[in-house]
Protein backbone atom coordinates (compact mmCIF):
# COMPACT_ATOMS: atom_id res chain seq x y z
CA UNK A 1 0.00 0.00 0.00
CA UNK A 2 1.23 3.52 -0.83
CA UNK A 3 1.92 6.05 1.91
CA UNK A 4 1.81 9.83 1.83
CA UNK A 5 3.34 12.15 4.40
CA UNK A 6 2.59 15.70 3.20
CA UNK A 7 1.69 18.82 5.19
CA UNK A 8 0.75 22.29 3.93
CA UNK A 9 0.46 25.12 6.45
CA UNK A 10 -0.33 28.80 6.03
CA UNK A 11 0.00 30.73 9.26
CA UNK A 12 1.89 33.28 11.32
CA UNK A 13 5.23 33.00 13.08
CA UNK A 14 4.75 32.99 16.87
CA UNK A 15 8.27 33.99 17.98
CA UNK A 16 11.47 35.53 16.65
CA UNK A 17 13.69 33.00 14.92
CA UNK A 18 17.19 31.93 15.76
CA UNK A 19 19.38 30.04 13.31
CA UNK A 20 21.88 27.53 14.72
CA UNK A 21 24.45 25.43 12.94
CA UNK A 22 25.34 21.76 13.28
CA UNK A 23 29.00 20.79 13.84
CA UNK A 24 29.24 20.14 10.09
CA UNK A 25 27.97 23.68 9.33
CA UNK A 26 24.37 22.95 8.28
CA UNK A 27 21.90 25.67 9.27
CA UNK A 28 18.89 24.68 11.41
CA UNK A 29 15.95 26.89 12.35
CA UNK A 30 13.08 25.88 14.64
CA UNK A 31 10.01 28.06 14.40
CA UNK A 32 6.54 28.09 15.86
CA UNK A 33 3.50 28.73 13.70
CA UNK A 34 -0.05 29.60 14.62
CA UNK A 35 -2.65 28.34 12.14
CA UNK A 36 -6.19 29.70 12.57
CA UNK A 37 -9.46 28.00 11.74
CA UNK A 38 -12.76 29.87 11.87
CA UNK A 39 -15.97 27.92 12.16
CA UNK A 40 -19.57 28.51 13.17
CA UNK A 41 -20.80 27.01 16.41
CA UNK A 42 -24.12 25.26 17.00
CA UNK A 43 -25.84 28.48 18.03
CA UNK A 44 -24.42 30.49 15.10
CA UNK A 45 -21.57 32.23 16.90
CA UNK A 46 -18.20 32.55 15.19
CA UNK A 47 -15.50 30.40 16.82
CA UNK A 48 -11.82 30.86 16.05
CA UNK A 49 -9.54 27.93 16.86
CA UNK A 50 -5.76 28.27 16.88
CA UNK A 51 -3.40 25.35 16.36
CA UNK A 52 0.26 25.80 17.25
CA UNK A 53 2.73 23.84 15.14
CA UNK A 54 6.49 23.38 15.55
CA UNK A 55 8.40 23.50 12.25
CA UNK A 56 12.08 22.73 11.58
CA UNK A 57 13.87 24.09 8.53
CA UNK A 58 17.30 22.97 7.31
CA UNK A 59 20.03 24.38 5.08
CA UNK A 60 19.41 27.43 2.93
CA UNK A 61 15.73 27.54 3.95
CA UNK A 62 16.77 27.93 7.58
CA UNK A 63 19.11 30.79 6.68
CA UNK A 64 16.45 32.58 4.61
CA UNK A 65 13.85 32.15 7.37
CA UNK A 66 16.25 33.59 9.95
CA UNK A 67 16.98 36.54 7.67
CA UNK A 68 13.47 37.44 6.48
CA UNK A 69 10.95 36.04 8.97
CA UNK A 70 9.99 37.39 12.37
CA UNK A 71 7.20 37.20 14.90
CA UNK A 72 3.80 37.87 13.31
CA UNK A 73 4.98 37.36 9.72
CA UNK A 74 2.90 35.07 7.49
CA UNK A 75 4.53 32.09 5.81
CA UNK A 76 3.47 29.07 3.77
CA UNK A 77 5.26 25.82 4.61
CA UNK A 78 5.12 22.51 2.78
CA UNK A 79 6.73 19.59 4.49
CA UNK A 80 6.34 16.25 6.20
CA UNK A 81 5.44 15.07 9.68
CA UNK A 82 8.14 13.64 11.92
CA UNK A 83 7.63 12.01 15.31
CA UNK A 84 10.41 12.63 17.85
CA UNK A 85 10.60 10.17 20.77
CA UNK A 86 12.80 10.34 23.86
CA UNK A 87 12.98 9.38 27.54
CA UNK A 88 12.40 12.26 29.94
CA UNK A 89 15.52 12.54 32.12
CA UNK A 90 13.60 13.92 35.11
CA UNK A 91 10.64 11.54 35.21
CA UNK A 92 11.94 8.61 33.19
CA UNK A 93 8.76 8.56 31.10
CA UNK A 94 8.72 8.08 27.38
CA UNK A 95 7.88 11.36 25.62
CA UNK A 96 7.00 12.17 22.04
CA UNK A 97 6.36 15.24 19.91
CA UNK A 98 4.97 15.56 16.40
CA UNK A 99 6.53 18.31 14.29
CA UNK A 100 6.77 19.40 10.66
CA UNK A 101 10.05 19.26 8.76
CA UNK A 102 9.78 22.02 6.15
CA UNK A 103 10.71 21.11 2.60
CA UNK A 104 9.35 24.19 0.75
CA UNK A 105 8.71 27.69 2.07
CA UNK A 106 7.11 30.83 0.66
CA UNK A 107 7.01 34.21 2.34
CA UNK A 108 3.55 35.80 2.35
CA UNK A 109 2.95 39.56 2.30
CA UNK A 110 5.61 42.19 2.82
CA UNK A 111 8.11 42.31 5.65
CA UNK A 112 6.40 45.43 7.04
CA UNK A 113 2.94 43.84 7.13
CA UNK A 114 1.94 41.69 10.03
CA UNK A 115 -0.01 38.91 8.39
CA UNK A 116 -0.22 40.19 4.85
CA UNK A 117 -1.80 39.34 1.56
CA UNK A 118 -1.48 36.43 -0.78
CA UNK A 119 1.64 37.45 -2.66
CA UNK A 120 5.26 36.91 -1.83
CA UNK A 121 7.53 39.79 -0.95
CA UNK A 122 9.21 41.46 -3.93
CA UNK A 123 12.93 40.92 -3.95
CA UNK A 124 12.77 38.16 -1.35
CA UNK A 125 13.91 34.78 -2.66
CA UNK A 126 11.58 31.84 -2.20
CA UNK A 127 13.13 28.73 -0.67
CA UNK A 128 12.11 25.46 -2.25
CA UNK A 129 13.73 22.10 -1.80
CA UNK A 130 16.44 23.47 0.48
CA UNK A 131 17.61 26.36 -1.69
CA UNK A 132 16.63 29.62 -3.29
CA UNK A 133 15.60 30.15 -6.89
CA UNK A 134 18.41 30.42 -9.42
CA UNK A 135 19.64 33.99 -9.82
CA UNK A 136 18.18 34.34 -13.33
CA UNK A 137 14.69 33.39 -12.11
CA UNK A 138 14.97 35.86 -9.22
CA UNK A 139 15.83 38.67 -11.64
CA UNK A 140 12.91 37.74 -13.90
CA UNK A 141 10.54 37.70 -10.92
CA UNK A 142 11.71 41.18 -9.88
CA UNK A 143 11.50 42.85 -13.32
CA UNK A 144 8.12 44.11 -14.57
CA UNK A 145 6.49 42.14 -17.40
CA UNK A 146 6.98 43.49 -20.93
CA UNK A 147 4.15 45.62 -22.35
CA UNK A 148 1.63 43.77 -24.55
CA UNK A 149 2.35 43.76 -28.28
CA UNK A 150 -0.06 45.67 -30.49
CA UNK A 151 -0.76 48.68 -28.25
CA UNK A 152 -4.30 50.07 -28.56
CA UNK A 153 -5.36 47.41 -31.08
CA UNK A 154 -4.68 44.69 -28.51
CA UNK A 155 -6.73 46.57 -25.89
CA UNK A 156 -9.64 47.05 -28.35
CA UNK A 157 -9.75 43.35 -29.20
CA UNK A 158 -10.09 42.35 -25.55
CA UNK A 159 -13.54 40.94 -24.91
CA UNK A 160 -14.67 41.80 -21.39
CA UNK A 161 -17.91 39.79 -21.56
CA UNK A 162 -18.23 37.91 -18.25
CA UNK A 163 -20.71 35.44 -19.83
CA UNK A 164 -17.83 33.76 -21.67
CA UNK A 165 -16.07 32.45 -18.56
CA UNK A 166 -15.16 28.81 -19.35
CA UNK A 167 -15.78 27.45 -15.85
Amino acid sequence: MANVNKVMLLGNITRDLEVRYTPKGTAVCDLGMAVNRIRTGDNGERIEEVTYVDVTLWGRQAELAGQYLGKGRSVFIEGRLQLDQWDDKQTGQKRQRLRVVGENMQFIGSSGAQGGGATSSPGVPQAQGGGAQPEQQQQQAQSPPPPPQGGAAAADSFDNDSDDIPF
